[in-house]
C-alpha cells in the first residue's frame, strides 16, 4: 500500500513541530517536568486512549448490527461513539477470526490511530518492530507472547496518514452474559494492534 505519511520521524508536521517547540522552550524555562510530562503521555498511551478503543471492541462483540456498520464504515461507528478528530479521519477495522490474525504496523514512520488508541508505544515507532512485523510476524507475535496454530494466518496491515487500522480481537470464551463494561475490561492496548490477544476472563 502507498504510503504518504505526515509523521515521518525526520519532518515532522506544522503542529507537531509547534508543540516540540513549545515542550523545549518551557522545559528550558523551568515551567515543565519533562518526568512528569513522560508520566502523563504514558498515561494517556496505556490507559486513556485505549479505554475508548476498547469500548468500541466491546460493542462490537456485543451488538451484531453495531460489528456490521463497523466492518462496512468504520470511520462512522466509531464517530458514532464520540471518538473521531485528528489522526482518526480514516479508520477500517479488522476481525480476528479462528483462522486470519490481524497485526497493525506503520512501516516507515508511526501512523496511528490516536481517538481510539491514544498515543502510541514506543516500540510501535522502533525500525526494529517496523521492519520485522513485515518479514517475520509470527516471531515478532512469539516475542509478545502471543503463539498462534499453525493453521491461522498472520495478516499484516500497514497504516498510512490515509489509513489507519484498529484490530478487533476475538471475544474470549466464557464471556457470554457479560455486560458491555466488563467485556470492555477484557480488550487490551496490544490487542488492538495484533501484538496481543483479548484477556481471559478470570
Amino acid at each position: 500500500m502507498p504510503h504518504d505519511h505526515h509523521d515521518h520521524d525526520n519532518h515532522l508536521d506544522p503542529m507537531d513541530a509547534r508543540v516540540r517547540a513549545l515542550e523545549t522552550i518551557l522545559t528550558q524555562k523551568g515551567l515543565v517536568d519533562p518526568a512528569a510530562m513522560d508520566r502523563i503521555i504514558q498515561t494517556y498511551a496505556e490507559e486513556v486512549g485505549p479505554k475508548n478503543g476498547a469500548q468500541v471492541v466491546a460493542r462490537a462483540w456485543d451488538e451484531p448490527e453495531y460489528a456490521d456498520w463497523l466492518a462496512r464504515d468504520a470511520t462512522a461507528a466509531i464517530a458514532d461513539m464520540g471518538f473521531e478528530g485528528r489522526q482518526g479521519e480514516h479508520m477500517q477495522a479488522v476481525f480476528n477470526t479462528d483462522a486470519v490474525h490481524n497485526l497493525v504496523v506503520c512501516t516507515l514512520c508511526s501512523c496511528y490511530p490516536w481517538p481510539v488508541l491514544g498515543l502510541p508505544p514506543a516500540w510501535y515507532k522502533a525500525p526494529a518492530y517496523r521492519s520485522r512485523a513485515v518479514m517475520e510476524p509470527r516471531a515478532v507475535l512469539a516475542e509478545f507472547g502471543v503463539t498462534l496454530p499453525d493453521g491461522q494466518t498472520v495478516r499484516v496491515w500497514d497504516s498510512t496518514a490515509e489509513l489507519r487500522y484498529l484490530v478487533i480481537p476475538r471475544r474470549p470464551a466464557g464471556t457470554e452474559g457479560y455486560a458491555r463494561a466488563q467485556l470492555a475490561e477484557l480488550v487490551t492496548r496490544d490487542s488492538m494492534i495484533g501484538a496481543g490477544l483479548a484477556r481471559v476472563p478470570a
